[in-house]
């Protein structure tokens, strides 16, 4: 009997959606491919559903104002926010995430600890039809993703290796100058992409002698910093002066983040050494403050706001049970094309940091 009524709901429902085309998107749970290749659902929620947020930690100012900013926007927006983070810890973020599902949620954001380790617990969300939303960070080797919001991490690291050759010219004469590399936390799949992006302008003043690496450390895997955690770049950055420059200066550093530059900025004073031309990532208030008082040289900006906007954007779309919009471009996560709604970060010096944070009175005041 079960099976006879099953079928005939079933033919009902086809009978329907005939006769409604295109317009029934709303009647039934339907399955609608993107231009990136990723699905979304077509039936739209409610308006004050709840929306989780998985945030990885709550370690550097980004992801602190991530978490207020998404707390306060989506529920200016209607929503009930589920924010959480996870404390660098997979197991955690997991078990988060789980519970989101669990509590109804429609849409989840995920700023991934590691975005190789979700495949399963992100394929049990597109089971109950969440939206999956990447924030700032790939998921990998799943297709249970709808998209993904960052800046373009590639684009990233070409500022910070552009500002290291600026900065040298600016502070050091001319070269060649030695200088030594730092990457990020490899858990984290835009660190590659920025050390990658900052070799590809790099590199070639490598080759022609115009920069020593006077450790021979050049891969991302000899320069990757675990946890993007700033005392073991310290620790290396100690080890790096002490081991090859005790009796050489050492001109610049690539860094990959503001925490790390300051790391470095603070193991070159107990070293003696004159200050490095050192890059960030993240216009911290800390490293804006340093910036002004002329010792780290440069930051990217990459303001939080404006990803947290994005993402509310692509949630508002599939709430009304449209596609999302489509994508800037798209990548192979290892399992799917997926969509890649991608914004511009900014490089900033003192010479323009008044003119960036110009409608950013939080920033603004460290300048003065």
């Amino acid at each position: 009997m079960k099976t006879r009524v099953t079928a005939l709901l079933s033919t009902l429902l086809a009978a329907s959606l005939a006769l409604s085309g295109c317009g029934g998107g709303r009647e039934a749970t339907t399955t609608t491919e993107t231009t990136a290749g990723t699905t979304a659902s077509a039936e739209g929620f409610a308006s004050d559903a709840t929306i989780g947020v998985a945030l990885p930690w709550l370690g550097t100012q980004n992801w602190k104002e991530a978490e207020v900013m998404f707390t306060e926007q989506l529920t200016e927006a209607g929503y009930q926010p589920l924010v959480q983070a996870a404390d660098n810890k997979v197991p955690q973020q997991q078990q988060q995430i789980e519970a989101m599902i669990e509590q109804g949620a429609k849409a989840i954001v995920v700023g991934a600890v590691d975005g190789t380790q979700l495949g399963s617990v992100l394929e049990t969300a597109k089971g109950a039809g969440v939206t999956i939303i990447a924030y700032d960070r790939l998921i990998e080797n799943t297709d249970a993703v709808d998209g993904v919001v960052q800046f373009g991490s590639l684009r990233t690291g070409q500022l910070q290796g552009q500002s290291l050759l600026d900065g040298l010219a600016e502070r050091k004469g001319d070269g060649p100058y030695t200088i030594e590399l730092f990457g990020g936390g490899p858990a984290d799949a835009n660190a590659p992409n920025f050390f990658t992006g900052a070799m590809e302008v790099l590199q070639p003043k490598i080759d022609d002698g115009t920069l020593v690496v006077v450790s021979g450390q050049t891969e991302f895997t000899q320069v990757a910093t675990p946890d993007w955690d700033n005392a073991k770049a310290q620790a290396r950055m100690d080890s790096l002066l002490s081991g090859f420059y005790s009796g050489t200066p050492i001109d610049g550093v690539l860094s990959p983040n503001d925490g790390i530059g300051r790391a470095i900025l603070t193991s070159a004073k107990q070293a003696g050494q004159e200050l490095p031309v050192v890059t960030g990532l993240d216009a911290e208030n800390e490293s804006i403050v340093s910036i002004a008082a002329g010792e780290q040289y440069s930051t990217v900006a990459k303001p939080t706001q404006d990803l947290v906007a994005k993402t509310i954007e692509l949630i508002d779309a599939a709430q009304q049970g449209e596609e999302l919009p489509a994508p800037d471009e798209t990548v192979d996560n290892g399992a799917t094309e997926v969509g890649i709604y991608q914004l511009d970060p900014i490089v900033v010096t003192l010479d323009n940091a008044r003119e960036v944070f110009a409608d950013d009175p939080d920033r603004l005041q460290y300048l003065s």
